[in-house]
């Protein structure tokens, strides 16, 4: 049993007292200069990426001037005529919108079957060979590093404008997203049914078919629609490299100053954005569920 500091001996009690008060001291110097380490850090970093805060206080201004200059004046006297004036365009842009959405959903579908081709060739728990490994899991690296912008530069030097080249750019760099997500899922799961098969003599094939997608279909549908959330809003802007969809009409209207029409088109692209992310989020979430209650 341990004493309270007023029962134990006067010489115990305050060297006690003398360590305690040390070792409080000590954490806070320690503290101190991690804080101090820290903040030494965000300056050296902030320098050197030529971060200037006077700057940004003195120009925020802009900012705010341009934020005023693309909302559109809207009346309640007049307000249908405002709106039919802020979205003169509307049937052009959901034209080009709707080439968006599947410009992303080809993007996420193709990558979404090279990832699952890979993905169970990078899985430790089923592939033995540590070179078959290696080459895939670096070659999902290697999609996944490139930024899709990056890629649809390339195409459209190799193949010229259109929503072809935002396509492969989103497929190339799905693939190593998901298959990274996808080969981390197949890794964790339970390898008894594995182990069974394989010892009834079934093929790899047949192993993969029947004891591991059994346990990872449902994971792989959620991380394919959050996937599908992230290329909608990636396709968006592929077309500022010239691959299509409504990121190249909005890039006319910001270049050209047409104030009304970057707002509308803005807010079309949030709008949208919004949907598809609720819609996916409770299909997500049904499908998790369903795979919790198995």
């Amino acid at each position: 049993m341990t004493l309270p500091l007023d029962r134990l001996p006067p010489a115990r009690a305050s060297a006690l007292a003398g360590a305690y008060a040390a070792s409080v001291a000590g954490a806070r110097r320690r503290g101190l200069a991690l804080l101090v380490l820290l903040l030494a850090l965000v300056a050296l970093a902030g320098f050197a990426a030529e971060v200037r805060p006077l700057t940004l206080a003195e120009n925020i201004r802009n900012f705010t001037a341009y934020i005023a200059q693309i909302v559109p004046p809207l009346t309640l006297s007049n307000l249908g005529g405002d709106l039919a004036a802020w979205y003169w365009g509307l049937p052009k842009w959901l034209a080009l919108l709707g080439e968006t959405l599947l410009m992303a959903y080809l993007g996420t579908l193709f990558g979404g079957l090279a990832a699952f081709a890979l993905c169970f060739a990078a899985a430790s728990n089923l592939v033995a060979s540590r070179a078959v490994r290696f080459g895939t899991r670096r070659l999902l690296e290697i999609c996944r590093t490139v930024p899709e912008v990056v890629f649809a530069l390339i195409f459209v030097i190799a193949f010229g404008l259109g929503p072809m080249v935002g396509v492969l750019a989103l497929a190339i760099h799905t693939a190593g997203a998901l298959g990274k997500l996808f080969a981390e899922v197949v890794e964790n799961i339970d390898m008894k049914p594995v182990e069974g098969l394989t010892a009834t003599g079934a093929s790899w094939v047949e192993t993969v078919r029947f004891a591991v997608m059994p346990q990872v279909l449902s994971n792989f549908a959620s991380y394919g629609l959050l996937r599908f959330e992230i290329n909608v809003r990636g396709a968006g802007v592929m077309g500022f490299v010239g691959a299509g969809g409504i990121g190249q009409e909005f890039l006319v209207a910001i270049r050209n100053f047409y104030y009304s029409d970057v707002s509308a088109i803005l807010l079309l692209i949030i709008l949208t954005v919004i949907g598809i992310d609720l819609a996916t989020e409770r299909l997500r979430h049904h499908l998790l569920g369903r795979e919790a209650a198995r």
